[in-house]
């Protein structure tokens, strides 16, 4: 993860505003005005200090552009630019890693979120939670390609999780920082966020928002991605199982290998000469694999309680 300190002065961190606003953009010039016009028209009445990061995730057209110069006028505003296309989950890392703020919100560049209801969900946070989850209440896509497959993905993801999110697929989310900076994102595990803090123990609240039509461009999702989610989500459900107690699952995994380099070491030894190789190839093998789960288990183990204490810490310095 990236250090903060290689973006900012001691200065500027020390007077970090209290809200960063995180959208990645991919190919949505006519969106990027009317989107900054929106966040701004939202938190300037709330009084509270914010910064706005327009990520740039390796458009086409003239998205960056046109960010950049939104940028030059107005201060709020930082624009990071990918070389190419890389996705939604890193554009949203990289601007998770920037951002300066106390509270941290992430939401869609085409015009679909409502930037009106991020007042609504920073009162949620209030609350005493970590994580305040959008969901669209009244959600203006198409049924067939997009209603249904996003039904039966939380479904899904609910049940596998153990977390019933009514709609992982809203970006519009708000995090503390310290929370969401300790969450590890790669592939599309965007969707996954509210389970991923689990191990931490956070405190997640579910709020319906506005949904609107796309005003311009195309959508930049299909039914392609329901394969990624289900990949995704495997890869979740391993951490979550040995995010729990991940030295003793990966102990007892460790032990079972260890346990059958000890026996091919013996009974094979009693067989003719020409077992040796058989034997020895077994045994190392075993052994290998032995010890190679006991150090994922160890280093599974450093990174959530790396995690839980870089929580607790911030959680004393509020």
């Amino acid at each position: 993860m990236l250090d903060v300190n290689e973006f900012w002065t001691s200065e500027e961190l020390l007077n970090r505003p209290d809200v960063s606003v995180i959208v990645p953009l991919h190919n949505e010039e006519e969106s990027v005005g009317p989107l900054h016009a929106a966040i701004i028209a939202a938190l300037e009445p709330t009084g509270l200090a914010f910064e706005i990061l327009l990520v740039d995730d390796g458009s086409r057209d003239d998205t960056c552009l046109r960010a950049a110069a939104i940028a030059a006028d107005d201060d709020r505003v930082a624009v990071l630019e990918f070389r190419r296309n890389f996705g939604q989950t890193a554009a949203m890392r990289a601007g998770i890693e920037y951002a300066r703020g106390r509270f941290l919100i992430t939401m869609d560049g085409d015009l679909q979120n409502d930037p009106a209801d991020i007042p609504m969900m920073l009162n949620k946070m209030h609350e005493g939670y970590d994580l305040v989850v959008g969901w669209r209440i009244n959600r203006k896509d198409k049924a067939l390609s997009r209603k249904l497959p996003s039904k039966v993905a939380n479904w899904l993801i609910g049940k596998v999780t153990g977390l019933p999110i009514r709609d992982n697929g809203c970006s519009l989310k708000v995090y503390r920082a310290e929370v969401i900076k300790a969450v590890p994102l790669y592939s599309d595990m965007h969707r996954f966020i509210p389970a991923m803090t689990i191990p931490m123990g956070a405190r997640i609240a579910q709020v319906g928002v506005r949904h609107h039509a796309r005003q311009f461009g195309e959508s930049n999702y299909g039914l392609s991605r329901v394969f990624k989610v289900l990949l995704d989500l495997i890869s979740i459900k391993s951490l979550l199982y040995f995010g729990r107690r991940p030295l003793s699952a990966f102990t007892f995994s460790g032990g079972v290998f260890a346990l059958l380099s000890l026996t091919s070491l013996i009974f094979l030894g009693a067989t003719a000469d020409g077992s040796q190789v058989v034997r020895m190839t077994l045994t190392g093998l075993f052994g290998v694999t032995s010890v190679f789960l006991l150090l994922c288990g160890v280093l599974v183990m450093l990174a959530f309680r790396n995690a839980a204490t870089l929580d607790g810490e911030d959680e004393n310095r509020t």
